[in-house]
């Protein structure tokens, strides 16, 4: 074990890639709570080099729309990144699979990462993997880019240099990237693009940017309009995304012209306002309560004072008050162990959600729900696993593509959580499948949690 869980809890895991796993860490004193990205070296010798270099890297970046990086430590064969805890979750989880968003939404999510990805190559920095996976909400609903595993300096002392690594998720890759040899700042730009579409959309354009796929060929010879998403875009967007996604990077819109396009400036028109939000109507003023009712549970214990702190480097030896940059309230995590035997008597304060979407309750005990689950999946003949302490890991392939999902059963006052996550492959999805799973179980699922009094300690299931 490493030496600082002597002052620190690991909780869930929030995350999993192809070299590393990110678990909340949190303070056993003070219930502030940070995300720790471990990467076994032992396993993944070639990662070492990749975990300096991105820590290097993320760690000298400081705005509000980019995942703040505390630092790195090394115990053994692991290294350990520390980073800010976004309690807001995925933004992949607010859009709506094959419709969306509201625009006014996607618009100011769009704004965000324009305003985080024009600070990254002010500094020289290429981020190289923008997509909905690695874009985190906070607690406020701001979008924060996280993930510079791919990340890489291509300007210096204002020099710039060409990149030749082929690297990306493919459907949000630049066709230029494909053949080795491009200029950074278009390659974000082009992934900022097709984000958009997926927000105002619900669905990704393509496969990949090349002429192998039939929906990229037909975009690029302009032979595309009666074909989704593109029909699903009014004139305005679509004017701004025409632009963003031409083919040749020395034509493409650059962030300041996106900055000053009608659709990114415009002010949408509203019908009402939910806690600060802007609404066209009144399903979306709707919908939105229910989402926020989902994460206000009723509960016994208090919420904890918030502490600001803009410390650049965690030290969690010498300072185990440490109070981060974004603390996330003890109440917002799902955790899937008892705190420490001194409290296993009391209430503890785990209770309360990160604001994911892609979870429910249901009616039926733990066995039943089991069962119905298998069959559904048996069913959607997808592949599956049941592992010891009630998670079934399912794989599948999307977009050419692994997908792997999991889903946890969780106790929470003799109730049961089924809980899913997405560990690998698109979100976009990884939610279709969601839906369609809980739709195949809607006579089972709970349809008013907001009401449920929540009073003992979370926990997995035994």
């Amino acid at each position: 074990m490493p030496k600082f869980v002597d002052r620190w809890i690991f909780g869930p895991t929030l995350g999993e890639g192809a070299y590393a796993e990110v678990k909340l860490l949190l303070h056993k004193s003070t219930g502030k709570a940070v995300a720790v990205k471990i990467i076994d070296l032992e396993t993944k010798k070639v990662a070492s080099r990749a975990v300096r270099k991105e820590s290097s890297i993320h760690s000298v970046l400081f705005n509000p729309n980019i995942i703040r990086c505390f630092g790195r430590r090394s115990e053994l064969n692991v290294e350990y990144i520390f980073l800010e805890y976004a309690s807001g979750g995925e933004l992949f989880d607010r859009i709506e699979p094959d419709v969306g968003m509201p625009a006014w939404q996607a618009q100011k999510y769009f704004r965000q990462l324009i305003s985080g990805v024009e600070y990254l190559h002010n500094k020289g920095i290429v981020h190289r993997d923008l997509k909905p996976e690695n874009l985190l909400l906070d607690e406020n609903d701001n979008l924060k880019i996280s993930d510079f595993g791919l990340a890489t300096i291509y300007r210096y002392q204002g020099k710039e240099r060409c990149l030749d690594k082929k690297c990306g998720t493919m459907p949000y890759v630049a066709p230029e990237v494909l053949f080795g040899h491009y200029r950074a700042e278009p390659t974000d730009v082009w992934s900022c693009g097709v984000i958009l579409v997926a927000l105002l959309a619900g669905e990704l354009p393509w496969d990949q940017s090349s002429e192998d796929c039939g929906e990229y060929r037909a975009w690029k010879n302009g032979k595309y309009m009666s074909l989704t998403p593109w029909k699903k875009l009014d004139t305005s967007s679509l004017s701004l995304i025409k632009n963003v996604l031409l083919h040749s990077p020395s034509s493409r819109y650059t962030i300041k012209d996106i900055k000053q396009h009608r659709w990114f400036i415009k002010t949408f028109q509203t019908v009402g306002s939910i806690e600060g939000h802007i609404c066209h109507d009144e399903a979306d003023s709707r919908q939105m309560l229910e989402d926020e009712n989902l994460t206000r549970f009723c509960l016994s214990q208090p919420e904890l004072p918030r502490i600001e702190n803009n410390a650049s480097e965690i030290n969690l030896e010498k300072q185990p008050g440490f109070s981060f940059s974004q603390p996330a309230h003890i109440e917002d995590l799902l955790v899937c162990t008892h705190v420490y035997s001194t409290q296993e008597t009391q209430q503890n304060t785990y209770q309360r959600l990160v604001r994911r979407m892609t979870r429910f309750f249901v009616t039926t005990a733990l066995e039943a729900t089991v069962e119905r689950l298998i069959n559904c999946l048996d069913n959607e003949n997808y592949t599956y696993r049941i592992n010891d302490c009630r998670t079934i890991t399912i794989n599948g392939d999307s977009r050419k593509r692994v997908l792997v999902y999991k889903a946890n059963l969780v106790e929470m006052d003799g109730k049961i959580l089924v809980d899913f996550r997405l560990s690998k492959g698109c979100g976009l999805e990884f939610k279709r499948r969601f839906m369609k799973i809980k739709a195949a179980l809607d006579d089972i699922v709970l349809k008013d949690p907001v009401t449920w009094p929540i009073a003992v300690a979370t926990k997995c299931i035994p």
